[in-house]
C-alpha cells in the first residue's frame, strides 16, 4: 500500500508548490510502490524491456532519472545511461506534473525535447 504520509506531502505540494527540484522524487516513489501492489502492474513491469529515461530540468541542471522493466522499478537523482531523455525547465515540469501544461504542447513549441 501507498504511504499515506507520502500522499499527503504530494497532496501540499500540488496546493502549494514545490520548494525543491528534488521533490520531483517523491511522485515516483509514489510510482513505484504503486508498481508493486497489483499483480497486473508486477506481470507488465516484468513483461517490459528495461527502460532508462534521464530527465533534466536544463535551467537548473537538476537531473534524474526513471528505469524499468524486467521484474524493477527504479528512480534517482543524477545521471544515469539511458535510452531515451526528456528536457525542459523546471517550470514546465512543474506545470505537467501538476497537470496545468500539456506536454504535446511544449513538444510542438520546442519547450520540451525529447531524445532518443
Amino acid at each position: 500500500m501507498v504511504d499515506e504520509s507520502l500522499l499527503n506531502e504530494i497532496r501540499e505540494m500540488r496546493e502549494k508548490g514545490a520548494t525543491e527540484p528534488s521533490s520531483v522524487l517523491k511522485l515516483f516513489e509514489v510510482a513505484k510502490q504503486l508498481s508493486t501492489e497489483s499483480e497486473d502492474r508486477k506481470e507488465e513491469i516484468e513483461d517490459m524491456d528495461t527502460v532508462a529515461v534521464q530527465l533534466v530540468m536544463n535551467d537548473i541542471d537538476f537531473k534524474w532519472w526513471v528505469k524499468m522493466g524486467e521484474g524493477s522499478f527504479e528512480y534517482g537523482e543524477g545521471e544515469i545511461e539511458f535510452t531515451g531523455s526528456l528536457l525542459t525547465s523546471q517550470e514546465n515540469w512543474r506545470g505537467m506534473l501538476g497537470g496545468e501544461i500539456d506536454a504535446t504542447s511544449l513538444y510542438m513549441g520546442g519547450d520540451l525535447i525529447i531524445e532518443g
